[in-house]
């Protein structure tokens, strides 16, 4: 497939939104709509054969999720993905962790984005205090063991496709 235009549609401080005109191998020509966005890292908080996770109000499916700790940097701010697994955690949860294994990459909507997901292992765990940002002001944080977080995946309470992606690089992993 082969670009031959491309125009810029919407932008804010987290994503664009651009179309771009395409010709493809047989010589038909087509769009494609792609969101382009800050690859972000998921981290996976273990201890006590169990996990942290947050829960917040998700506005595009109205509902609150329980999820893994992510994010990316906020506009200006970079680092290696270890940085932002470490600055995502220690913001969601107030956690730090002795020990920060990366564990995968995943691109969790390639029909529509290049957007990445930097997968990690954290361990050794030490308690602090959250320094959430202000889209983050109902994110609550709960630990809970691991059979109850994959009862949660087979009935559908953990509906978030980075994180279940997640569970599945671990499971792989083990």
């Amino acid at each position: 497939m082969r670009q031959l235009s491309s125009r810029l549609v919407y932008e804010n401080q987290w994503l664009s939104l651009r179309e771009d005109q395409v010709a493809r191998a047989d010589g038909s020509q087509g769009i494609y709509s792609v969101v382009d966005a800050a690859d972000f890292a998921l981290v996976m908080p273990f201890e006590n054969d169990g996990f942290h996770l947050v829960e917040q109000y998700r506005y595009p499916v109205g509902a609150r999720s329980w999820e893994f700790p992510s994010g990316s940097f906020p506009q200006g701010v970079t680092g290696t993905p270890e940085e932002l697994a470490a600055a995502e955690l220690r913001e969601e949860t107030g956690l730090t962790a002795g020990n920060l294994e990366r564990i995968g990459y995943l691109n969790p909507a390639n029909a529509m984005s290049g957007l990445g997901c930097h997968v990690f292992l954290a361990t050794d765990l030490a308690p602090g205090r959250p320094e959430r940002e202000a889209t983050e002001q109902d994110m609550r944080q709960e630990w809970f063991p691991r059979g109850e977080v994959e009862r949660m995946l087979r009935d559908g309470v953990i509906t978030d496709g980075p994180s279940i992606a997640a569970y599945l690089l671990l499971r792989l992993r083990s």
